[in-house]
């Protein structure tokens, strides 16, 4: 999930733009991305779109597919779960969630809406980390509950109530770092901001590299002209799979020898550094840039 393309849901015309496009995540919005007054015309576009089969079909390109609904304290957060709660859709990004109870209730309400429609597969939660608050307590609310897959930083509601810049790196960092070691710790993915400045690719990339570096997963693209950048920025490069290539060949040969700490290019590898190749290596397969085994 290197890219994940924001689409209102009240702008059904762009659907078929979005699953033609390279994201490897749609993320359909019923929340900021449109008005109060048409809230309930977007819902229902949503369900028409995620019952029509049209996500399930395996001749659609396959997306992975999520649904930021209204924040639970709104009065359209219970329709809002009631709709989208679908066959076929992956994740509900839950935005502003401040409390374990908050994620519960959401786990819970999405568990009725489940069973009333048909759904087999368990929908994942996605957790916005907006306020000072929900970034102190990530972690606890990571590990709310079984649902729960991971934790996106929502740069912008967390900034600009302090008076942060938006831009300000030390600040993007050290809130970046906060984050990703939350998700460490409840052994669930983090997953970065996006990015509102269009025209500005330079610094979309360079923030979409500093994620990178601190294993965050992907980017958010609120336009389509960003989804080619954070697909380059998270795609793992060459020399990254040559050297991750050495490290688990090296460590096959350790494990038969009984060894334990060696070198590949001339580096010290040790178990932590075996599992980040391995797991560059199966993103490797997954995106077709080396065979599987």
């Amino acid at each position: 999930m290197r890219s994940k393309l924001f689409v209102p849901a009240s702008r059904p015309e762009l659907f078929d733009k979005a699953f033609a496009s390279a994201a490897d995540a749609l993320s359909f919005d019923l929340e900021d991305a449109v008005a109060a007054d048409r809230k309930p015309q977007a819902r229902t576009a949503l369900r028409e779109l995620l019952r029509s089969g049209r996500v399930t079909n395996p001749a659609t390109p396959r997306k992975v597919l999520i649904v930021r609904v209204n924040a639970l304290d709104t009065p359209h957060f219970a329709d809002d779960i009631a709709a989208i709660a679908q066959p076929g859709l992956d994740f509900v990004n839950l935005p502003k969630p401040e409390s374990v109870d908050d994620v519960r209730a959401a786990a819970d309400a999405l568990a009725h809406a489940e069973a009333a429609n048909g759904v087999s597969t368990p929908i994942r939660l996605l957790l916005n980390v907006e306020s000072p608050k929900a970034l102190r307590l990530a972690a606890e609310l990571a590990r709310a509950d079984p649902r729960v897959a991971g934790l996106q930083l929502g740069l912008g509601d967390l900034f600009e109530p302090l008076g942060i810049a938006r831009r300000e790196t030390t600040a993007i960092a050290q809130a970046m770092f906060a984050l990703r070691i939350a998700a460490g710790e409840a052994g669930v993915f983090a997953y970065d901001t996006a990015f509102a400045n269009i025209k500005d690719e330079a610094g979309f990339r360079a923030e979409a590299q500093l994620a990178r570096s601190l294993g965050f997963l992907g980017k958010s693209c609120i336009h389509p002209s960003q989804i080619a950048l954070a697909n380059e920025v998270f795609r793992p490069s060459d020399e990254e799979i040559a050297h991750a290539l050495r490290v688990v060949e090296a460590a096959r040969e350790a494990d038969a020898n009984h060894v334990g700490a060696y070198v590949v290019d001339g580096k010290m590898i040790d178990p932590p550094f075996v599992e980040r190749a391995r797991a560059l290596v199966r993103d490797a397969v997954r995106l077709g840039l080396v065979e599987g085994e």
